[in-house]
């Protein structure tokens, strides 16, 4: 009965190898693999490489406007777009998403905010999804449907969760 191990929800990746330092405002899109910590501005998609066991790190400081899509989020700033994980996403008390949010696992934390859909996944959809994010068009300051994706609310911009 105490000899069993629990597996525990987590984090893959436990390096971060790059840092968007706070003072750096980017437009444009982001493509990073292994570690990445965001404490910047981003107006553009955030995307980790397909295939890639990757985590994202979104300090309180961090502002991204646009989709984002990694494998293992943790968000602690303001996303405005839809966030997909691939494996888990944590909200931690500052968070802000205005977009769905699309996940196997999640951990959400009291004071964090969402606008939109939480959308629980089978791993079966993970490769669909990052196909998706790949092939979504480049993000502008005006996002507005493709007519590609599905239907998933009043919120603005490109959709890449499959309800």
């Amino acid at each position: 009965m105490f000899s069993r191990k629990k597996t525990t929800a987590g984090i893959h990746q436990k390096t971060l190898t790059t840092l968007i330092a706070q003072d750096m405002h980017i437009r444009g899109d982001v493509e990073f693999s292994g570690g990445l910590r965001l404490d910047g501005q981003v107006h553009g998609n955030v995307t980790s490489q397909a295939g890639s066991q990757s985590l994202l790190v979104l300090s309180e400081r961090c502002s991204i406007t646009g989709n984002v899509h990694g494998y293992d989020v943790i968000v602690n700033g303001t996303i405005v777009g839809d966030l997909i994980a691939d494996h888990f996403v944590e909200l931690q008390p500052n968070a802000r998403v205005s977009g769905n949010i699309c996940y196997q696992q999640l951990r959400m934390d009291c004071g964090a905010s969402v606008e939109g859909r939480l959308m629980k996944r089978e791993a079966a959809q993970v490769d669909v999804a990052h196909d998706s994010a790949a092939d979504a068009p480049e993000h502008d300051a005006s996002p507005g449907r493709t007519g590609a994706e599905p239907d998933l609310g009043d919120h603005p911009g490109p959709r890449l969760c499959a309800g």
